[in-house]
């Protein structure tokens, strides 16, 4: 390796501090390295870009973000969260218990935590308060429970996971309903807990009867059917992942016609969210990829390999240096961006180890599900207290429980292998 590829590294540091937009910095580092390699043509580095975008599983992503756009406007939510709050609306906490039944139902719908995070801070935080909760612990909530939404299929993270390690993006989204179950029902455990505490109850009891139930889950039931479709049709063949998406726009356009809820101006609404959606990620893509290819041309992997090898004798001692190295720079560099750059650098270390792929690819993405949430630069915290007001030093106060319950899950992914393979061995 030469100085090229340190000042390139340090350079990708320092436009992120200097709050650039993501794909702006990695392009910014690349350049910067052919500069110094003046006999790599400049056109070269425009090839890497273009041809990191042009990976078949990659069209599932504006395919999936289309269809979760158009579930907003077909009334779905709504609907889900009448169900959710039928069934467990009158326990210690009741809203907040819907806030993390939503927000894991919606992961199977959407695919994006942010958005996820963005409908449930319009839709959720409001009815909080006025239940007697503070905006500071429902804003942490909806951030939190959005946090299951890329580990629900069909997740987009998983896709872009599955395209880099070359790993089954079905199996990604069979191994994802364990992590995204555990988070679920660990986080309902803290909001029960904080609840009785604070003394957040209802003041005015929610209709639970058995008839509501039944009532809300007839209206929910379609939308509720879409992740079984998805993975159903993976697993016996009926499509792949890439064609899954289509299936789900599909679906979502039915859905609109059968609860009338849809117009053209929607669609057309849709459509535009869709493609200013995608194109943010594809422009981080492809300018992760051209920098992944420079990481490969200098063979930090195999240089990072040869080192972890040299210092660490087993896989648990490798298991916890990646959690808290994942953690650390997550909480700097975008999601998305950093996975195309370290899975590519991690997964041969892993394989090394007798690591399980699907186990790994589970602690990665969570890891990086931690990082969104966490300061200085946590996405799903900026866009969660823009839209409630809440003070972000008022935001990281009330979430150290909830950065406490993610370690410990976080272990339970790295060492109880069960929770993400026990199903895609059941499955596949």
């Amino acid at each position: 390796m030469d100085i090229a590829i340190f000042l390139c590294c340090f350079s990708l540091l320092l436009f992120l501090f200097m709050r650039q937009p993501v794909f702006v910095a990695i392009l910014g580092a690349t350049a910067i390295y052919f500069l110094f390699h003046t006999e790599l043509n400049s056109a070269f580095m425009v090839q890497r870009v273009i041809a990191g975008t042009q990976s078949i599983p990659l069209l599932a992503i504006p395919f999936f973000v289309c269809a979760g756009v158009f579930m907003n406007y077909t009334g779905v939510t709504k609907r889900i969260i009448d169900f959710c709050e039928a069934l467990i609306g009158n326990v210690i906490g009741g809203i907040g218990h819907v806030t993390v039944l939503v927000a894991t139902i919606m992961g199977g719908l959407s695919g994006s935590n942010l958005a996820d995070a963005a409908m449930e801070a319009k839709m959720l935080v409001p009815e909080m308060r006025k239940r007697g909760f503070s905006n500071e612990f429902a804003s942490v909530l909806v951030a939190t429970a959005a946090i299951i939404t890329p580990l629900i299929p069909p997740g987009i993270a998983m896709i872009i996971y599955g395209s880099i390690a070359n790993v089954s993006i079905g199996k990604l989204f069979v191994a994802g309903i364990g992590p995204g179950l555990l988070l679920c029902v660990t986080l309902m455990i803290l909001v029960a807990v904080i609840s009785y505490k604070r003394g957040y109850t209802n003041k005015h009891p929610v209709d639970t009867s058995f008839k509501r139930v039944v009532k809300t889950f007839k209206g929910a039931f379609l939308p509720l059917c879409l992740p079984i479709v998805i993975i159903g049709g993976i697993r016996v063949g009926a499509f792949t992942p890439t064609e899954a998406g289509s299936v789900a726009i599909v679906y979502s356009l039915l859905l609109g016609i059968i609860y009338r809820e849809m117009s053209f101006k929607n669609i057309m609404q849709g459509l535009k969210e869709t493609v200013l959606t995608s194109a943010s990620i594809m422009l981080i893509v492809g300018a992760a990829s051209a920098f992944a290819w420079i990481l490969t041309r200098e063979r930090v992997p195999q240089y990072l390999t040869g080192l972890f090898i040299h210092h660490l004798n087993s896989g648990v001692l490798f298991l916890i240096c990646v959690n808290l190295f994942l953690i650390f720079i997550g909480m700097f560099i975008e999601s998305t961006a950093a996975m195309i750059i370290l899975v590519p650098l991690l997964t041969p270390i892993a394989a090394h180890f007798g690591i399980d792929e699907i186990q790994f690819a589970m602690v990665v993405i969570f890891n990086f599900s931690i990082g969104v949430l966490s300061p200085p630069m946590g996405t799903l915290m900026f866009v969660t207290c823009s839209i409630t007001k809440c003070p972000m030093l008022n935001f990281i106060k009330e979430a150290v429980p909830f950065y406490l319950l993610l370690v410990f899950c976080l272990i339970l992914l790295t060492f109880v292998p069960v929770f993400t393979t026990g199903l895609v061995n059941l499955v596949y």
